[in-house]
């Protein structure tokens, strides 16, 4: 699938509106010139004595990636003239070898390292983001050369290439002695390596990324690339950091898509699947940390918390790994997995105004909007920006693909001219969606509009005349010529569902005869609620407890949790739950519970009642 391009779709509603946030906050604030402090690290003045190991130059790549899509999408000329600006200036301090860093000249990537002492997370014996902050260098430049068409951003993101493939070449230095994680925080330049063949062709891009990924699979506690195929956890694949792991998947699904090499796409499929099923909340978001010295790895298959960490950085590269799945395959679950996780975490994690972001979130746990440099402020920037262009795609065989549905507008190319989609709805808050297409001129092709994967019942009419074969889970086609003043009507039955989560430990032991002898040892139960697309959530409950235990009625569940229509200003029904023996407990999504202030609760799961209580 072929995605539309950032300028020929608009998102409105609940996503657009984080999209204008994203746009008049931190994109147009946090960086303006040279003298904003993410790019100021760059000045000799302060490159020359910082021996720090810092990670603090990623931001300089991630605004430059962010605000062109921004500036592109919106047409803000000035935000554009921005991006240029800051761009040269980097450029102009670029070394003659092409270094593009803010690390003294003793601490850079090209000096070998100290030999590896032994460590949980197999760090260098230097810190050093050296190599991480010229992965989003690259990026940042690519993008920008992509959208304007100047060389000089390509060439300025190709000496950087270069200067990584002679480093690592040479035989000297190994990518595992670069980042930590065993190795994982400096592979992620699979990435950009990638990026940089598919925009110049050039052979030595393609094995830059061919090395990394050999040099991490030949150190023991990482082997990326055989444990996947051999079906490893995400947690047992180095320190299980889901940052780095799912960045490197990014980079490894472009080298699929670049080779051809059904490896590559095994390992990450598995590992999607393996994320998918074990490591995601209910809204989305990779989550891990709990009772672990990191607060950013995945925690084992099988572990439930109400109360893991959800790193917004983690949430970025879970949705750019489903947006080239999706480019891939074109299968609906990759942009299902996308809709969830940007109407739930991704939006859950940002604030009013778009300046501010929460590092973590957590599905039970307190809104902490995070500090000046933290990563994640950047990371939820790229995440919005993602949105747009993934929205809609045309497929190999011609059809305009719906991937994420809510308010919007989208201008496709087709094989006679081009077609403009609009949906008319309230989605995620009402399932009632109209589609008007505008071909120019009357033509024939398809329409793959994804169906929901919750659901079942789901309807679709053209002009009133019932479309078949309309399966939740799996895109519907409709395929005839369509003619301006066409409307595709789709109905999704919104119904609250009640989930469950269990928390449990079983030991695990041998008898004297080798007998296996498994006891549970814990055992909690949780339920949450969702609406259609929406994870719901409730503040502290009667206002001061963080924690309650509910014991839910045997009586059918459409008496207990219902829906109450929404009457004030804020978007979206309340979901009412009538615990047995207590008041009721009202819900509403978990994006904006709290009104999305600094400091305030969040609660998805309520531990119920242990069976057999009174």
């Amino acid at each position: 699938m072929a995605f539309a391009a950032p300028d020929a779709v608009a998102l409105g509603g609940v996503l657009g509106a984080a999209l204008d946030a994203n746009h008049r906050g931190r994109l147009s604030h946090f960086i303006v010139d040279e003298t904003s402090p993410a790019i100021a690290l760059f000045d000799r003045a302060e490159t020359c004595c910082n021996t720090a190991g810092d990670w603090y130059g990623e931001h300089a790549g991630k605004w430059l990636q962010a605000a062109t899509r921004a500036a592109i999408r919106t047409g803000d000329k000035g935000l554009l003239d921005h991006v240029r600006h800051v761009a040269d200036h980097l450029i102009a301090l670029q070394d003659s070898d092409g270094y593009l860093g803010n690390y003294a000249p003793e601490r850079r990537f090209t000096r070998p390292q100290p030999v590896r002492p032994e460590s949980w997370d197999g760090a260098p014996a230097m810190r050093t983001w050296d190599i991480w902050t010229h992965s989003y260098l690259m990026l940042g430049l690519l993008e920008l050369a992509r959208h304007t068409g100047e060389r000089s951003y390509r060439d300025a993101a190709a000496r950087i290439g270069d200067l990584v493939w002679r480093t690592l070449s040479e035989g000297r230095i190994a990518i595992t002695d670069l980042g930590n994680h065993f190795g994982l925080s400096a592979s992620v330049v699979i990435d950009p390596a990638a990026e940089l063949y598919a925009a110049t062709g050039e052979q030595h891009y393609l094995d830059l990324a061919r090395l990394v990924l050999g040099q991490i699979d030949r150190e023991p506690r990482n082997a990326l690339l055989a444990r996947a195929l051999a079906g490893a956890d995400a947690s047992e694949i180095a320190t299980g950091k889901a940052y780095q792991l799912l960045w490197n998947l990014v980079g490894i699904a472009k080298l699929h898509r670049a080779t051809g090499d059904d490896d590559y796409f095994h390992a990450v499929e598995h590992l999607w699947r393996n994320v998918r099923d074990h490591h995601l909340t209910l809204g989305g978001g990779p989550w891990g940390g709990v009772a672990h010295r990191s607060r950013e790895v995945f925690n084992p298959a099988g572990v439930f918390s109400p109360y893991g960490y959800v790193e917004t950085c983690s949430t970025m590269a879970w949705i750019q790994l489903n947006r080239e799945l999706l480019a891939i395959t074109g299968a609906a679950h990759f942009a299902q997995e996308i809709e969830r996780t940007a109407y739930n975490d991704l939006l859950g994690a940002q604030a009013q105004g778009g300046e501010d972001w929460c590092y973590y979130s957590f599905p039970n746990g307190r809104r902490v909007h995070t500090t000046y440099w933290r990563c994640c402020k950047s990371s939820g920037a790229i995440a919005l920006e993602e949105l747009a262009p993934v929205a809609y795609g045309v497929t190999a065989d011609g059809a305009v693909a719906v991937n994420l549905l809510g308010p919007s507008v989208a201008t496709l190319a087709t094989i006679a001219g081009a077609v403009t989609i609009e949906q008319r709805t309230r989605y995620p808050f009402d399932g009632a969606i109209d589609l008007l297409v505008t071909p120019e001129p009357a033509e024939a092709f398809a329409i793959d509009i994804r169906i929901p994967d919750w659901a079942e019942g789901a309807t679709l009419a053209v002009n009133g005349v019932a479309v078949a074969d309309v399966i939740a889970g799996h895109y519907a086609r409709i395929a005839r010529i369509w003619q301006a003043g066409d409307i595709v009507a789709l109905r999704l039955p919104l119904v609250p569902r009640l989930h469950r989560g269990i928390a449990r430990n079983v030991q695990e032991s041998l008898a004297p005869g080798g007998e296996p002898v498994r006891q549970e040892v814990l055992h909690f139960d949780y339920a949450a609620v969702t609406l259609g697309p929406l994870v719901y959530a409730t503040g502290l409950i009667d206002g001061f407890r963080v924690e309650e235990t509910i014991r839910l009625p045997e009586t059918p569940t459409q008496e207990w949790l219902t829906v109450i229509p929404a009457t004030g200003e804020a978007p979206g029904d309340t979901v009412r739950v009538i615990p047995q023996g207590r008041a009721p407990i009202d819900y509403v999504p978990y994006y904006r519970a709290g009104g999305v202030a600094d400091g305030s609760w969040r609660l998805t799961w309520l531990m119920l009642a242990p069976e057999g209580s009174s």
